[in-house]
């Protein structure tokens, strides 16, 4: 029998009902859930709402909902207690204005509030799917914490919706726990596609690169993930598991970068346990076995997320502290949004094999006059991150690693990523604190601009791909480390004496540089704590000449494959873009691989010798034929 021969409210004719005469079930005191997100039962809720002549003191559990919410009107004050554990735009007035309260709890254990009676419920109110044939109906678009409530519930209303996409996996009630059922089509509530900006098109971008083929990510609803999903799209075989997605999801998979096909849990499948979007997101996942609906208790269980490889989890914050503490659920003592799945995929990802835990965010708030990185976390702000469970930091600017870091590493850290015009006022409150060192450089940063443009990949003469870029202030602690790795031979040919030592002083001279007169290019490679620098190229410009020396230096393990002479090549290239004239350099004459690669650049090399050194001067504008 096809589902459109199949009479289900001749079948359930018993269990069938009005929403008014469903409303009886509640009384006054009752606790009322009500389905989350897109799967409000928008007209079970204005049943509701009439029947509160006759209740007091109803107290009403959501997660998150979206479209009205008529019981959070002043006007209802003592009919409703509303509880949420996510606070949505339609209940944030109310709760500003003393109405209902907030629950703070990580989304993972909210089923267990449930379970054990802690967060009673009297009636569930809920959307479903018309049963089928065998009197299954689907949760469709929000299964999340609603599976739970209605297990848990005395009663059960559901609104049964043909409009409802008929999702899979654990998505499904029988008939047999459905107390009423209130037949009654309407349009799925819709959350439109976001608009995004330059900032935060470089946020995607700058997320993206954390992202590598046959990743799982989860990555929820929202201008971030908008962005991020325009800049995975020549990514290969990701897959998704994630607390819930919107219309993102389509683009990717229908470019190919999600498969699905490397996932070690519940493989060839996305599995989320709700989503918010547009009709053609619903008209998408209707009856579409490559989505998979599980409740929250799974999805969010950290143990479950770290056992996916690669486990990329992508939330947001609205500020951080130079600390790392990071706030995502209030403005002050003004309670925002929620804790919701933050923590259970922070913590999940960082568990994962080659996971990684993200937290996004513009650099700045109120249109650029405030910085959401600051030196310490506002007033009354609740901090949901930990500043030991925080890794990967990203904003417009790029990218932080915190986790294993010390204060001051993270200080300079997310400096480097902070909107410019804050840098300095975020430098001297760090000195202040004792964070950083008192003689750490401040440059003037509304003119100091990161050259991205100069960021590049080669490959070596044995293969190996190295990332070259201009060097960062954050680069100080690599730095120092590769230079007190070098041997004897290689500190006597670079600094012409067989002892030197590379003190804080020194080396954040080479670190903090304007890149207009001075340009650094650092060659690194992945490594334990993040990049690791195994070369830098330097030259320092005199304006008046607009001639520069030039220097570089390979680590020993990386020398006699080529890096010397793209190192040359590369920053010469610079050099010359940019108006400089001449290079000149010293060489001692026992470093012959040095001037081969000065002799082989293609300029004519003047050379002369005073008995000890070599000192090399080539004009950019003469290259030999």
């Amino acid at each position: 029998m096809s589902p459109q021969e199949f009479d289900w409210q001749e079948k359930y004719k018993d269990r069938i009902s009005t929403a008014a005469a469903a409303m009886k079930l509640v009384k006054s005191g009752s606790h009322i859930f009500i389905g989350t997100g897109c799967g409000q039962p928008y007209h079970l809720v204005g049943a509701l709402v009439e029947h509160s002549a006759n209740i007091y003191d109803a107290h009403i559990v959501h997660l998150l909902t979206i479209g009205a919410a008529p019981y959070a009107d002043e006007k209802f004050r003592e009919k409703f207690k509303m509880n949420s554990f996510f606070i949505a735009d339609n209940v944030r007035n109310a709760l500003e204005r003393g109405i209902g309260d907030y629950t703070p709890i990580f989304l993972s254990e909210i089923p267990q509030e449930f379970e054990t009676g802690r967060i009673p419920l009297d009636v569930a109110l809920v959307t479903v799917t018309p049963p089928d044939v065998n009197g299954l109906c689907s949760l469709g678009v929000s299964v999340d914490i609603v599976k739970s409530a209605v297990a848990n519930a005395k009663y059960v209303i559901a609104q049964v919706n043909s409009r409802m996409p008929r999702t899979f996996g654990d998505s499904f009630l029988h008939v047999n726990t459905i107390d009423v059922l209130v037949p009654h089509d309407e349009d799925i509530i819709q959350v439109d596609v976001p608009e995004l900006d330059d900032v935060l098109s470089r946020i995607g971008e700058n997320i993206a690169r954390l992202v590598e083929d046959g990743s799982t990510i989860e990555c929820g609803i929202g201008r971030i993930p908008q962005a991020l999903a325009e800049s995975l799209k020549d990514k290969k075989d990701l897959g998704i598991h994630t607390e819930m997605f919107s219309d993102w999801i389509i683009d990717l998979i229908e470019c190919g970068a999600i498969t699905c096909s490397k996932k070690t849990l519940n493989h060839g499948k996305i599995v989320a346990s709700f989503c918010m979007g547009t009709r053609r997101l619903y008209d998408y996942i209707d009856n579409n076995p490559f989505f998979e609906f599980y409740p929250t208790e799974y999805v969010n269980d950290p143990y479950i997320i770290s056992r996916h490889e690669k486990m990329v989890g992508i939330n947001v914050g609205l500020e951080i502290d130079l600390t790392g503490q990071v706030c995502a659920d209030s403005l002050g003592y003004q309670f925002y949004s929620g804790i919701g799945g933050q923590v259970d995929f922070i913590r999940g990802s960082a568990r994962s094999r080659g996971g990684k835990a993200i937290i996004a965010m513009p650099s700045t708030a109120k249109n650029g006059r405030v910085s959401r990185i600051v030196p310490h976390l506002t007033e009354g702000a609740g901090v949901v991150t930990t500043r030991g469970d925080v890794h990967y930091i990203v904003t417009e600017f790029g990218i932080a690693y915190l986790h294993g870091k010390s204060i001051r590493e993270r200080v300079l850290a997310l400096i480097n990523i902070a909107h410019p015009k804050f840098r300095n006022e975020l430098i001297q409150a760090a000195k202040a604190q004792k964070y950083i060192y008192e003689d750490q450089i401040e440059l003037a940063w509304d003119q100091v601009r990161y050259p991205e443009e100069l960021e590049r990949y080669e490959t070596l003469r044995d293969g190996t791909e190295i990332f070259f870029r201009p060097v960062k202030p954050i680069d100080e602690p690599s730095l120092s480390e590769m230079l007190y790795s070098l041997s004897e031979q290689s500190v006597r040919t670079r600094y012409m004496t067989y002892t030197m030592t590379f003190p804080h002083k020194d080396v954040q001279q080479l670190t903090n540089i304007d890149y207009l007169q001075d340009i650094a290019i650092v060659g690194v490679v992945p490594g334990l704590s993040g990049e690791e620098i195994v070369a830098i190229a330097q030259y320092f410009l005199d304006p008046k000449t607009q001639a520069a020396e030039v220097a570089f230096i390979v680590q020993d393990e990386w020398q006699q494959k080529g890096m010397g002479t793209i190192l040359l090549d590369y920053i010469t290239q610079i050099a010359r873009q940019r108006g400089v004239r001449r290079f000149y350099a010293k060489v001692l004459p026992s470093n012959k691989p040095m001037l081969a690669v000065f002799h082989n650049s293609g300029y004519k090399v003047n050379t002369e010798f005073d008995g000890e050194v070599y000192s090399i001067t080539y004009d950019l504008t003469e290259k030999e034929r």
